[in-house]
């Protein structure tokens, strides 16, 4: 007779996509982003990586990405009436079906001016599909298509810890970050987690940055119960 399969065989895994965005392999923050991928997949997640400096990704929205696009070019117009055709460009369809496939969005970047990198902006102005993640058939924050989907940034800074904070030199990072926790990631759907920090590593020495990338394991070791961000949007 034959035995039953293990019931582990059929255990879903769950799944997580790392966004990366820095133009230097041999970064901190590439290293950083191993060290994340690393504890997520110790842990068991299925984890897709998307390099955008090594994919080569175009950022830019524009009339290129639509060839049958009207004469006055309306970028979300565009974008709703292509999702809805199936005709959005392969790299923007790849891209989304791997955002919609995984439980939990990780994008990892260095803090550039207080903000995203133009690459990894421009990411979200292809891939975050008006009629596809928001708009159309589903409408925003919870009732966005993310909405279920987790999502945590993954960050490093110029600045020390002490140049952050009320009354600091740069003032409270997550007043900086409101802008992609808010406007971006509650917006389209997620569960927005507390954002994981390693702040000034140019100016640590070899010692404390490998004591950093530790950290960074650590904290993703414990990304289930990591607590989430909360905010006043009647949303």
């Amino acid at each position: 007779m034959n035995s039953l399969p293990d019931a582990a065989e059929h255990t879903v895994k769950p799944t997580a996509l790392i966004v990366h965005a820095h133009p230097e392999p041999q970064s901190f923050s590439n290293a950083q982003m191993r060290s994340a991928r690393s504890s997520l997949q110790d842990q068991g997640y299925d984890v897709r990586t998307i390099n955008l400096h090594e994919n080569g990704w175009s950022p830019v929205l524009d009339r290129s990405g639509f060839p049958s696009a009207s004469t006055y070019f309306k970028p979300q117009v565009e974008q709703m009436a292509a999702a809805n055709a199936g005709a959005l460009a392969p790299e923007v369809r790849a891209d989304l079906d791997a955002l919609f496939d995984a439980d939990l969005l990780v994008l990892s970047f260095p803090l550039w001016w207080f903000s995203l990198p133009a690459i990894l902006k421009g990411w979200i102005d292809r891939v975050f599909v008006m009629g596809a993640v928001f708009g159309g058939d589903h409408g925003l924050f919870d009732q966005a298509a993310l909405a279920g989907h987790k999502a945590v940034l993954l960050i490093t800074t110029g600045g020390s810890s002490d140049s952050f904070g009320e009354g600091s030199r740069f003032g409270v990072l997550d007043t900086h970050l409101f802008h992609i926790h808010f406007g971006m990631l509650r917006f389209v759907g997620y569960e927005v987690l507390e954002p994981i920090v390693t702040y000034g590593p140019a100016h640590l020495d070899a010692d404390n940055r490998k004591a950093a990338l530790s950290a960074i394991h650590d904290e993703f070791e414990q990304i289930a119960t990591r607590s989430l961000l909360s905010f006043t949007s009647p949303a």
